[in-house]
């Protein structure tokens, strides 16, 4: 297993910094180290490895989720209004509209699949538009109506929204039949989920006031709390039903209410434990794909299905910026902004494969071919048209 690990670290360390340096975003290159490496082509990673990757993914959504809910600025979304909140569901939401109609069809899925499909592939990547966004705030590009800040907010929210009706629609798929009370358990496992977050991270605010501890320490503790509330939901599950992963983000976001300059360095910590976990997520997500069905027919019907969803996505944008302030341009830049998936697809995307569903293969591939194809393209037209499409202020 280390030296599985060693070849994952230092070959994607290395290959990652390249990528950048021809202006592609590095996970690509994870992933394809991850298929070179996985047991598709040279099968070099260790089989312990791969049994523990469902856990590693885990932790790795959990780091995701509170870095989203320590870098929301809830100020942000109140000052841009309506336009904001309307990015954070509705682009996802017309394109999981667009996947459960259009994959029963063209893959062959049944309706329930296409939605837990849809909430896999609904997210955009924070890990490819929240660095350009910050480059577009440093540059005063699109500054006049706040692009970047709207990007942002709603990119970060926009990934709260689509894992929540993940896991609801994860729930959904096990049960394998409609049943009317599986839909009831939706709504009390958000508010439970909210409720527990709030009083945790209520207890949690108060205790870094009271205390004068590192930042390294806060940071451990804040993930033993995760790990805490994970344990909770799955020791209670049989008897109720609790979102620990939405108690996670609204732990992380009353925390940078109640403590900003703290949140801010505890996010800084995050961020760089992030470093370590990008390159094992990726990587451990390419050794488990099924490169067979990804190069088929089949694949080729995925991208198919894929740019279709893109359709759909994009006009959810353009719905969310009707009658508002932003140029013609600034809108086709912000469709642009809402095309990358990476982060959160990796995340949950073997996700329906480690509980044996039937769709885990379709859909695990789905979500590396959304990434192949949306990463690259969305980066490199970010990159290539924000001084065309938005005004230098």
């Amino acid at each position: 297993m280390f030296l599985s690990l060693a070849l994952i670290f230092i070959i994607g360390l290395l290959g990652g910094l390249l990528f950048e340096k021809i202006k592609l975003p590095r996970i690509i290159f994870y992933l394809i180290l991850g298929i070179l490496l996985g047991p598709s082509i040279f099968n070099i990673i260790d089989e312990h490895l791969l049994n523990i990757s469902s856990y590693l993914r885990q932790i790795a959504l959990i780091i995701i989720l509170t870095r989203s809910g320590l870098s929301l600025n809830i100020k942000t979304l109140k000052d841009i209004g309506r336009p904001a909140l309307f990015m954070c569901f509705i682009p996802a939401s017309f394109e999981i509209i667009g996947i459960t109609i259009f994959a029963p069809l063209i893959i062959n899925i049944s309706v329930f699949e296409a939605l837990l499909l849809g909430s896999v592939l609904a997210a955009v990547s924070p890990a490819i538009v929240v660095p350009r966004m910050i480059e577009l705030k440093n540059k005063g590009l699109g500054a006049k109506h706040n692009v970047a800040e709207l990007i942002m907010a709603g990119s970060s929210c926009d990934d709260i929204f689509v894992i929540v009706l993940f896991y609801s629609f994860l729930s959904l798929n096990q049960n394998n039949v409609f049943n009317p009370l599986t839909l009831l358990q939706i709504p009390s496992s958000i508010i439970l989920g909210i409720a527990l977050g709030a009083l945790v991270g209520l207890i949690y605010s108060l205790i870094i006031k009271k205390t004068n501890l590192s930042t390294a320490h806060y940071v451990i503790f804040l993930l033993g709390i995760s790990f805490l509330l994970i344990a909770l939901e799955n020791i209670l599950k049989s008897y109720i039903s609790i979102s620990a992963l939405l108690g996670i983000i609204v732990l992380s976001i009353i925390i940078k209410q109640k403590n900003n300059e703290k949140a801010i360095k505890i996010e800084e910590s995050y961020n760089k434990l992030w470093n370590a976990f990008e390159i094992l997520l990726f990587t451990l997500v390419g050794a488990i794909t099924n490169v067979k069905l990804a190069f088929s027919i089949e694949g080729l019907k995925i991208l198919g299905l894929i740019i279709i969803a893109l359709g759909f996505r994009s006009i959810g944008v353009i719905i969310s910026l009707l009658k508002t302030k932003y140029t013609l341009k600034e809108k086709i830049y912000i469709i642009i902004s809402y095309l990358p998936k990476a982060t959160v697809q990796a995340s949950i995307g073997g996700i329906a494969l480690s509980y044996n569903l039937p769709c885990g293969t379709i859909i695990l591939t789905c979500a590396v071919i959304a990434i192949l194809f949306t990463a690259p393209l969305g980066a490199i037209l970010m990159d290539n048209l924000k001084t065309k499409l938005l005004k230098q202020e």
